[in-house]
């Protein structure tokens, strides 16, 4: 079964640096696009950072220049590097993934992490 695990957060300074990590586990096939999304106490969840098999990114406006979306097609794992943290980054990140299970016919489907705590605070 094809699982996604986060790990990383935890409680930082407003202008600290966290590295989340998502990787994927079980009889994996192959990945296509994988993302982060964030959810903030009380609010929606929302796309943070997109990034695709063969490397092109996107990002959310609120953090573009300071965060960094990267992936190891080997390890199946994905990064998101957060640098000048600030408390409005605060909530909960959630890894999410296009996998596609060793077993035929080829499907893709659509998988969420449980999400880790990232708190930006003083």
């Amino acid at each position: 079964q094809v699982q996604l695990v986060e790990s990383g957060g935890g409680l930082v300074q407003p202008g600290g640096s966290l590295r989340l990590s998502c990787a994927a586990s079980g009889s994996i096939f192959s990945i296509k696009a994988m993302a982060w999304y964030r959810q903030a106490p009380g609010k929606e969840r929302d796309l943070v950072a997109g990034i695709t098999s063969g490397g092109s990114t996107n990002y959310a406006d609120s953090v573009k220049g300071r965060f960094t979306i990267s992936r190891d097609n080997a390890k199946n794992t994905v990064y998101l590097q957060m640098n000048s943290l600030k408390r409005e980054d605060t909530g909960v990140y959630y890894c999410n993934a296009d996998i596609a299970e060793d077993r035929t016919p080829v499907t893709y489907r659509n998988y969420w992490g449980k999400g880790t705590l990232v708190t930006v605070s003083s």
